[in-house]
């Protein structure tokens, strides 16, 4: 697939919002990609996520693993698909963890999935528990980056890489012209 046809997908399935958006990262941007949206079909979830899963196919995945609540299914399609377990992180106290019994063996070859990165926090969060319980990241795979490329991970595949224009809220011109912001993320939700 060729990145004109995967950004169809995103328009057809209205996944792709225009106006003023704050961002995960505290950034604000006139674009949003709500991968949900396209994710709700599982036709395309196998699509992209069997974009990922070729990438890393001769890496010898053990387990998937993805932050709360963006990249589960992205997490668990990619799972699927390797015929492998699939865990996520999710936020508690504002700390990213492994809650739920998950658990990371020591030299597991592990993959980070997310939905969409601009800054990588999230990912760099969940790169960091993996190495703490003594996990091996092979690499990162995520459906849309929107830094352009310039993501500082080892081994990234994102099935659509676009270069964003954000902006801190300081000196955000979106701000500047009154237009309303909205926060789609998914940073504030509590799974349960």
């Amino acid at each position: 697939m060729n990145k004109n046809e995967i950004l169809e997908i995103f328009r057809k399935t209205g996944a792709l919002l225009e106006g003023h958006f704050q961002l995960t990262s505290g950034l604000h941007s006139g674009q949003y990609f709500q991968c949900a949206k396209v994710l709700q079909y599982p036709e395309h979830a196998e699509l992209l996520c069997g974009l990922i899963t070729k990438h890393f196919s001769n890496e010898n995945i053990q387990v998937v693993i993805a932050p709360a609540i963006g990249g589960i299914i992205v997490g668990q399609e990619v799972a699927r698909l390797m015929r492998v377990r699939s865990i996520f992180t999710e936020r508690h106290n504002g700390m990213m963890m492994l809650r739920r019994g998950f658990t990371i063996s020591p030299g597991e070859r592990v993959l980070v999935c997310e939905d969409v990165i601009t800054t990588g926090g999230s990912v760099n969060e969940v790169i960091d528990i993996v190495k703490n319980n003594g996990g091996n990241v092979i690499g990162v795979g995520v459906i849309v980056d929107r830094s352009g490329g310039k993501s500082q991970f080892n081994n990234l595949y994102a099935t659509l890489t676009l270069q964003v224009e954000t902006f801190p809220p300081d000196n955000c011109p979106l701000c500047k012209n009154n237009l309303p912001i909205a926060k789609p993320g998914s940073r504030e939700s509590k799974l349960r």
